[in-house]
Parts: structure tokens; C-alpha cells; sequence
């Protein structure tokens, strides 16, 4: 049907040639060569094809509704969209140590009274899986079998024996195919091992859930093929305080892009906090400089503490000193509030930051950065319970957001005494907390006592 070639391209400038060389003449690098494994289909095969049996009107495809494969951690299924749809292909990746073999070893314990689940430790050996295992798990499940292979012919052929519903390959990077003489992880090896998966997955309805490698960028080792090439890529990353873990989906097909689990990284493992902003809140305090937002990740939205210390320079050049929020961001915010307001952040120092270690980029923060600049400058806390939700455009007017309707129905439920929004900003449901409207920035100064602002 098809005859394999192979060549030798390098990767640095692209140079290719029919046979392994160390030096590559093109630049000069040396070991930079790897071989390519290309198919040349046959003549006679291409005669075979009959166009009509391989083209399909949309009448003619039936969907089989498929119940997806649901866990006891809800912060999982959440960032998978509902739970692990059967035939798809997860690729989870992070930083070393972050705990993504460990959260996939907790995730196939939980499925594994209903489920049948293969669990291919290519870096670990089987001992080390087991120690993992029983920090872990007390209890022994019957339905989740490891193995140490890392032959890419081999996992194909248990799966295909075995037929699991769920496959858990940790990782990607180290299996090998043995039809190419690259070494593993290399480009050539990544490619033909996600499309033999893919076509595993997909031909026998098998869930398979493979970690990845990340370069020092913070990105996936590899081509941008392989995330191309899967159904979900999920993060697994570290925040700077209460040794949280956040899982953030950056690809779903089956679900909505930037969901967002929280867990806890503990003895036993990691633990799942179900309620974040509940947890954020209780680590809240009311003082100057101080202001709550909401920030929407997913289908949920995050309370956040922003925080502006502000201080006259002394002498020099001001600091700007910003950290979880773009540091062009709040320099803008802080020239809006100088141009319409007269007031001298030019001549302050600024120090800003997002309590808790967390990071975000939403637009509708911008009112509160505002807000928490202005509650530094005159040293008077706003009201409690107060959560700005709006946008600032560069002439001084306060726009509205979207999805405000989401964010009223969290502020409710927390128990916010009022939200400050744009007056044009357009409220679907009325189940929110009170609400004080504004149009412009000079309307701010309205949230601080006049003798404040006098001094």
C-alpha cells in the first residue's frame, strides 16, 4: 500500500539531506539533524480508493450520544468540560514536580469501580508507581493495571487487546517507536506517536490522557502539531501562595477554553477546593488600597483582591512595581486618573498586586485598579463588600462588560452590599446586589470623603 522513505532534516535552519550527518553544512550546528519518515503511497493503491464510499452527506452521519466519563472531583471534570468525552485525546502538561502524574493517578483511582483503566508509567519504574500510589490511596482497585512499557507498537497492542476505557500514557515524550531510529521525544518520534494515538483513540473509542514535557518558555516540548493535533490541552500550574494548583484548560472540543480547577497540593495528594472564592474571600481584608474585582475564567468567576500601595518619590526616577496583572495596564489606569483627575501619580511611587499569587488579564478589572489606586493615594478604605465591575476607556468614560449577569449572581450569592458599574451597563437579571452607576472617571471621587481629598 505505501513504501516508507525517511530523510534527515535539521532543526535548526531546515537543511535536509538522505543520510545522518554531525555537522550540519547549512549552520554549522552539530547533532541537529533528525530523521523524517515520509509514506509514498502506491499506485495501486490509489486506484482502489472509490471517492463514493468515503463521502458522506450530513444526512447520512449518525451521532451516538455518549455519556461522558465522570469522576468524584468535581474540579476535574469542571476543566474537562462536564467529564472525559470516550474517544477523545487529553494532552496534560506542566512544569517538573507541579503533580500531574499524581493528579492522573488520583483521577484513574476515582474511575476505576466502573472503569477499565491502563496506566503506561514510561518515566517511573512500577515500584516508584506504587509508592506514589499508597501515599495516595488506601484502598487497592481492581479495574486500574499499570505497566512500564514504552514501546509505541506494544501500548497499541495492549490497548487493542484489552480495551480500556480510559488510557493514561506519563509521557508522551518518553515512548518510543520503534519503526524510527530517532531517539524519543524527538519531532519525528512526537508526530507519528500522537497520530498513532489519535487513530487508536478515535478507531476504538478509547480515552487517552497523556502528560507532556515543557521547555524552559513554559511551553509544550515539541511541535505545535501535537496540540493541534489532540481534543483538550490542560496546564497544570503553581500559584505562589497556599501551595494552590491551578488546571486551566488552553484547548477543549468538548468543552469551554481557560476553565479553571483549583487544588491543593498536600501530603495525601492533591485536594480540590470546590469553592474557591470562598476560600479568597476569607483571606480579605478592608483597608486602603484594597478593592474587589471579578474575573471570569471559563464559565466561572474568580473574586480577586487587588492591592496599590502609593508613595511620594522621595528622589530619582518613580517605581513601578506590578506583579499578577500586565504592568503596561495599570501605568495606563494611572495616567487616565492623572489626566482627568489632577491627581500627581506621576510623582509617586507605585507598587501593585493581585493577593494570593494569582494572575489575570480581564478587561473588567479596570475600574478596580482605579479604585485601589485612588483608595492608596487618599488612605481611605471603600465601603465593605463593595466589587467594582466595569472598563475604562483612554477619554475617561466608564464602559460596561460583559457577561455581567454571571458575575451579579456570584456577588449575591457571597453576599456583596453593592457593585459599582458603568451606567450604561445593561443587567438581564435583577438578582444581584445593589448597584451604584457611574459615567465617567470623575465620578470616583464621590467613593472618598471630601475632607480626604481636600488634605
Amino acid at each position: 500500500m505505501s513504501k516508507a522513505q525517511s530523510y534527515f532534516e535539521c532543526l535548526t535552519c531546515s537543511y535536509q539531506t538522505v543520510k545522518w550527518i554531525g555537522c550540519c553544512p547549512e549552520c554549522k550546528s552539530w547533532n541537529s539533524l533528525d530523521e523524517i519518515v515520509t509514506t509514498k503511497v502506491d499506485a495501486k493503491y490509489k486506484a482502489a480508493i472509490q471517492p463514493d464510499k468515503h463521502l458522506f452527506t450530513l444526512a447520512d452521519i449518525k451521532l451516538e450520544e455518549q455519556a461522558r466519563i465522570t469522576s468524584a472531583c468535581s474540579e476535574w471534570d469542571r476543566v474537562a468540560g462536564g467529564g472525559i468525552v470516550p474517544g477523545s485525546f487529553i494532552l496534560v502538561s506542566g512544569d517538573p514536580g507541579i503533580g500531574k502524574s499524581t493528579l492522573l493517578l488520583q483521577i484513574s483511582t476515582q474511575l476505576s469501580p466502573k472503569h477499565t483503566i491502563i496506566y503506561f508509567s514510561s518515566e517511573e519504574s512500577l515500584p516508584q508507581v506504587k509508592l506514589r500510589f499508597q501515599r495516595i490511596q488506601k484502598t487497592t482497585p481492581e479495574n486500574l493495571l499499570f505497566s512500564d512499557q514504552s514501546s509505541l507498537q506494544a501500548i497499541i497492542e495492549i490497548c487493542k487487546s484489552k480495551k480500556p476505557t480510559l488510557v493514561i500514557i506519563d509521557s508522551i515524550q518518553n515512548v518510543l517507536n520503534e519503526e524510527t531510529n530517532a531517539l524519543p521525544g524527538t519531532i519525528s518520534q512526537l508526530k507519528e506517536s500522537a497520530f498513532r494515538l489519535m487513530k487508536l483513540a478515535k478507531e476504538h473509542n478509547i480515552a487517552i490522557i497523556a502528560t507532556g514535557h515543557i521547555t524552559k518558555e513554559g511551553t509544550i516540548a515539541g511541535p505545535k502539531l501535537l496540540e493541534h493535533m489532540v481534543d483538550a490541552v490542560f496546564y497544570l500550574q503553581k500559584e505562589d501562595q497556599w501551595q494552590t494548583r491551578t488546571l486551566r484548560s488552553i484547548k477543549n472540543r468538548f468543552g469551554s477554553i481557560n476553565e479553571i480547577g483549583f487544588f491543593h497540593m498536600k501530603g495525601d495528594g492533591l485536594q480540590e477546593v470546590q469553592n474557591i472564592n470562598q476560600h479568597l474571600l476569607e483571606q480579605t481584608k478592608n483597608a486602603p488600597g484594597s478593592t474587589l474585582v471579578s474575573s471570569l475564567e471559563g464559565t466561572r468567576p474568580i473574586f480577586l483582591e487587588l492591592q496599590a500601595l502609593t508613595i511620594p518619590v522621595k528622589f530619582g526616577i518613580p517605581q513601578r512595581i506590578i506583579t499578577g496583572i500586565d504592568h503596561k495596564h495599570v501605568v495606563l489606569i494611572a495616567a487616565i486618573l492623572e489626566k482627568y483627575l489632577h491627581i500627581p501619580l506621576s510623582k509617586h511611587d507605585i507598587f501593585f498586586k493581585i493577593s494570593g499569587g494569582l494572575k489575570t488579564k480581564d478587561q473588567t478589572c479596570d475600574l478596580g485598579i482605579a479604585l485601589a489606586l485612588l483608595s492608596s493615594y487618599f488612605q481611605q478604605p471603600l465601603a465593605g463588600k463593595t466589587i467594582a465591575l466595569a472598563e475604562l476607556s483612554l477619554t475617561g468614560q466608564v464602559k460596561p462588560i460583559y457577561n455581567i449577569d454571571i458575575h451579579a449572581k456570584e456577588c449575591k450569592t457571597f453576599g456583596f452590599s453593592s457593585m459599582i458599574i458603568a451606567q450604561d451597563q445593561v443587567l438581564h437579571k435583577q438578582d444581584g446586589p445593589p448597584v451604584k452607576r457611574i459615567s465617567t472617571v470623575h465620578e470616583l471621587l464621590l467613593f472618598f470623603p471630601a475632607e480626604q481629598i481636600l488634605d
